[in-house]
């Protein structure tokens, strides 16, 4: 693991130093002349000044303006994307009643934890109907049961239309659960590598997730290809997380998992 922080450590300054080299390049040939000038800025008009206002003239090409975006509506029509008006409602229609009380996110708080918001398929015969109803699906995990939770909100209506339950369903993990599960490794035993390789890479501690960009995908148990601990992954909620410095080199993760309904890691065995 120390191998990989360092080699892209190298790689990384080396980067950085040619970047600078060829800054400092490009400013020697873009910067106004002044060749033919006199250095001392006197009688000949020389000097940078001079040559600066030289180069304002009608051909000159002055920096962009960059417009506003133009106000999101509230309400989408037909196939369009999920407006952030939508989404808000619609998360906030999913999550009301018993699952909102008995439901667990990943890190043990109420309510189950919100995974993603998509628009809808329409229903049978509505495919070519321009006043059918526009939908959207609200993907949740419940901690406690180990599902998978999908509610469909009528976005004309504001109100849920049905919900279903799935165990072993087990989508990409979120933002939310890639952070915890790096919460989860840093405070543990089996993150003692990762802690070590971060201080080496930038001198400093490693406590918290937001020290990290995080990746992360579902890993799913199969016969004798890991420890014990690991042999519910797939109807429990395990990640295999991919690890990085912020605005750093990479730290090499893809051997641990982490189950988040059990909170507990383990290492894969690299044979």
């Amino acid at each position: 693991m120390r191998e990989t922080v360092h080699r892209h450590l190298g790689k990384l300054l080396t980067g950085a130093a040619l970047a600078a080299a060829g800054t400092a390049a490009m400013v020697a040939v873009t910067l106004p002349g002044t060749a033919g000038a006199d250095d001392s800025g006197g009688a000949g008009g020389g000097g940078l000044r001079a040559a600066g206002q030289a180069a304002e003239g009608p051909d000159t090409v002055r920096p962009g303006v960059v417009e506003r975006a133009p106000a999101q509506r509230e309400q989408g029509t037909g196939r369009d994307p999920l407006t952030d008006d939508e989404i808000r409602r619609v998360e906030k229609a999913a999550v009301t009643g018993r699952l909102s009380v008995t439901g667990r996110d990943a890190g043990g708080g109420r309510g189950p934890q919100r995974l993603a918001v998509d628009l809808a398929e329409p229903g049978p015969g509505e495919a070519d109907d321009p006043d059918a109803p526009r939908r959207a699906d609200v993907t949740a995990y419940d901690y406690r049961t180990d599902t998978l939770v999908t509610t469909t909100v009528d976005l004309r209506t504001g109100k849920a239309e049905r919900t279903g339950a799935q165990r072993g369903v087990q989508p990409p993990p979120s933002r939310a659960e890639n952070a915890e599960a790096a919460r989860i490794l840093i405070a543990g035993p089996l993150g003692a590598g990762l802690r070590e390789d971060y201080k080496d890479a930038t001198g400093r501690e490693l406590t918290s997730p937001d020290q990290l960009e995080l990746s992360g995908g579902v890993y799913r148990a199969a016969p004798g290809a890991q420890p014990a601990v690991l042999g519910g992954c797939g109807t429990q909620r395990c990640v295999r997380l991919f690890s990085k410095v912020r605005n750093g080199p990479w730290i090499d993760t893809r051997d641990l998992v982490i189950d988040l309904s059990t909170r507990k890691a383990a290492a894969l065995d690299r044979g």
